[in-house]
């Protein structure tokens, strides 16, 4: 493909992006969460496992805690044995039960609407905040990226190589992507990434935005 101009890109990221909205709609959340707070929580745990293992222990968590008084109030071994199967446990026991504290003591057991407030909470990054600023809030201050944004991003070629941090990644597709579209792209992409463009052996002869990827059958 020759190079694009901005305007190219973005015509191809429109089009990439109407496709996507005809295949999954604005993308449903994987995380099950009844409230700001269990969102933040919930997108916390799933580093480094899967949603689906997440959605398995966070029943436990709110039964055993069921307000964020009662986990900044917990023991963090108790934290501990409930999310042990997760991986990571003791790391996020710790972030969870400085989460649940800030949350009390600043916020009024909930979370902050602000996306650099968001990002005081422990454990909470810049990935997360944006998660929960569009799913919870639907007030979109940026584009959360995951490993699957960040690797069709790159297969897409709608950042260079010198786009190697997810912070990187997050600013090339805000110049591609208008602000209104910024709430559906993690959640479409996850799936578009779980389906058709895979870490490994990606399904290129199947998917609807292969006449338009760069990568096309090169991965």
């Amino acid at each position: 493909m020759p190079r694009e101009t901005m305007a190219q890109k973005r015509e191809r990221a429109a089009e990439v992006e109407r496709r996507m909205f005809e295949v999954y709609g604005e993308g449903a959340c994987s995380l099950d969460y009844t409230d700001p707070f269990r969102l933040t929580v919930a997108v916390v745990l799933s580093a480094q496992c899967t949603d689906a293992a997440v959605n398995k222990v966070t029943p436990l968590l709110w039964e055993r805690f069921p307000e964020p008084a009662d986990l900044a109030a917990a023991d963090t071994d108790q934290i501990e044995e409930i999310i042990r199967p997760l991986g990571f446990y003791r790391a996020k026991a710790a972030k969870l039960k400085g989460l649940a504290q800030m949350s009390v003591s600043e916020f009024g057991g909930t979370v902050p609407q602000d996306i650099d407030e968001l990002q005081r909470l422990p454990g909470v990054g810049r990935k997360t905040a944006n998660c929960v600023m569009c799913q919870a809030f639907r007030d979109p201050q940026g584009i959360a990226v995951d490993t699957h944004v960040y690797r069709i991003a790159h297969r897409l070629k709608f950042c260079g190589p010198s786009a190697n941090t997810p912070d990187k990644v997050e600013a090339a597709l805000l110049k591609v992507y208008p602000r209104e579209q910024w709430l559906y792209i993690n959640h479409q992409w996850v799936h578009f990434g779980r389906e058709y463009c895979r870490a490994r052996n990606p399904r290129c002869s199947e998917c609807f935005v292969a006449d338009i990827c760069p990568s096309a059958g090169k991965c």
